[in-house]
């Protein structure tokens, strides 16, 4: 069985009209609520073995923030094509993880992320998904296949999560 985390990065700040979108740092709001999001993955053991994420500041500095919730063992790659990257794109990467990754988490951007959810997710599950805010946490599982079967196969969306909901 394989597992996916599909990770809206945390709230950014906006008020640097100075910085481009690439450098936008998260707000006192956001690391908290990737704190949440760590120990939410921590508490449930959804620790991963790979983890894929866009190069824009928000999302490294998410990443950051999930540390508690990594593995000394845990992956990690920084890829440019993750930046803005459309559903079919990110479907497209995920097809092309090694079969020995179980446990990967994706942390980008809206709104291809929440497309790629809501392409994944059984029909019946889709509307959880309308809203897809920053620090939210769609965890998917596969039961049959691997990575290159993804989309053609059914998986099950286990937990969404958004971190207010975890106060």
């Amino acid at each position: 069985m394989k597992l996916l985390c599909l990770l809206r990065h945390a709230k950014s700040s906006w008020a640097d009209a100075g910085l481009s979108d690439m450098q936008r740092p998260l707000t006192g709001r956001g690391r908290k609520a990737a704190g949440r999001i760590a120990g939410y993955l921590a508490d449930h053991r959804l620790e991963p073995d790979l983890v894929l994420c866009s190069p824009a500041r928000r999302t490294r500095q998410t990443l950051e923030l999930l540390g508690p919730a990594l593995l000394e063992t845990t992956e990690v790659a920084v890829e440019d094509d993750l930046y803005g990257a459309p559903a079919a794109d990110l479907l497209g990467r995920l097809r092309r993880l090694p079969d020995a990754a179980g446990r990967v988490l994706v942390i980008g951007h809206n709104p291809g992320l929440q497309q790629l959810a809501a392409r994944l997710a059984p029909p019946a599950e889709r509307g959880r998904l309308d809203h897809f805010p920053t620090a939210a946490l769609a965890v998917f599982t596969l039961r049959a296949g691997g990575w290159t079967d993804l989309d053609r196969r059914p998986v099950e969306l286990v937990a969404f999560v958004v971190p207010r909901e975890l106060d």
